[in-house]
């Protein structure tokens, strides 16, 4: 049961969020890659490569929070890098969980050295892409990572931390995703997915590189992906512990149909917005990025972002599930009822 301090607290921030829900004009998501240091060496990704010790402050960031609060921000995603490397990532996510409902990622390392640090947080999202051991560490090029990550999801549902495995859906483990994801809701453990993607743009001016082509994890078996998200929503009517949408994988099942169809435009700058190590905002991650955090206040409304807004809208480049699933969810009444579809109770803004 809630102490009286902490319902009082939940109350104010369930005011303060829905006064931001109902706001129009205004993006109600972002990712904010607070660092770009990680001690993985995931095979599909190109960020331990160009690791960068610059970053910002923990006044910075807090001060680049409450901007984002102010620019009606609901839902904070915070990554990076792992995030959790970051040694005032505590203060930091004390400040955020007040204010948004805010997930950390995780890539499994650190999530069980950080208990106390994760209390407040709503979802803490640690990565597994496989149930075969020697497979997963492959995959994310350091041995040990599938030990870790296991028991950093059984230290955190122990601790009563709302927590998810989030494994990225790529051609290297297509064929086993219906077993991980049979295997974690039977535990009462909650599923979302990432979609092995990959950076096209080569501007030097790209706010955040991710990743190149890599031909392995490339999904080629299309046929395989269309059959798995009918899976997916099959399996979705009969446990709740799938936090996507049939909408959401619907439109997923578009692009590998024969026909492939993109059931949406892009939402970015609109509806969502993502910020680096350095405060820099874009509308993804692929794009320039447009300006600093602390400037945001004042550029939202030029006319330079209402051509980026249409910039974006307009662009197909990436297949990254998170900024579909916001372009999908971008307005009030959306996301209310995605709140509603996935978490069916509000007791989750309460600690």
């Amino acid at each position: 049961m809630a102490s009286e301090g902490n319902l009082t607290t939940g109350l104010r921030k369930v005011a303060s969020l829905a006064g931001r829900y109902l706001s129009s004009g205004k993006p109600h998501h972002a990712q904010w890659l607070v660092t770009r240091k990680c001690n993985y060496r995931c095979v599909g990704c190109n960020v331990w490569k160009e690791q960068d010790e610059h970053e910002l402050s923990t006044a910075e960031i807090k001060k680049g929070l409450t901007i984002l609060k102010d620019s009606g921000i609901v839902e904070l995603t915070i990554s990076g890098g792992d995030p959790l490397l970051r040694p005032d990532i505590a203060e930091i996510l004390d400040y955020a969980s007040e204010h948004f409902i805010t997930t950390v990622y995780d890539n499994g390392s650190m999530a069980a050295k950080k208990i106390d640090t994760l209390r407040k947080v709503d979802f803490v999202a640690i990565s597994i892409d496989s149930l075969d051991e020697t497979k997963n560490d492959a995959i994310k090029g350091i041995p040990g990572a599938w030990k870790n990550a296991m028991h950093a999801v059984d230290a955190l549902q122990k601790e009563g931390i709302r927590v998810a495995v989030t494994p990225t859906i790529s051609q290297k483990n297509l064929y086993e995703i219906m077993d991980l994801t049979t295997y974690f809701i039977g535990r009462g453990i909650p599923m979302w997915f990432c979609l092995y993607s990959y950076d096209t743009s080569v501007d030097t001016r790209q706010l955040f590189r991710i990743g190149k082509a890599n031909d392995e994890f490339i999904i080629t078996d299309k046929e395989a992906m269309v059959n798995l998200c009918d899976q997916l929503i099959e399996t979705m009517k009969k446990n709740k512990n799938i936090l996507m949408t049939k909408k959401l994988l619907q439109a997923l099942r578009g692009l590998y149909e024969t026909k492939e169809q993109r059931t949406w435009k892009c939402q970015a700058l609109n509806q969502f917005l993502v910020v680096d190590h350095l405060g820099r905002v874009s509308g993804c991650h692929n794009h320039n990025f447009t300006c600093s955090i602390f400037d945001l206040p004042t550029q939202w409304k030029n006319k330079k972002f209402k051509t980026l807004q249409e910039t974006y809208h307009n662009c197909t480049q990436c297949n990254y599930l998170c900024y579909i699933a916001y372009s999908l969810y971008g307005s009030p009444k959306s996301i209310i009822s995605l709140a509603c579809d996935q978490w069916k109770n509000i007791k989750i803004l309460f600690k």
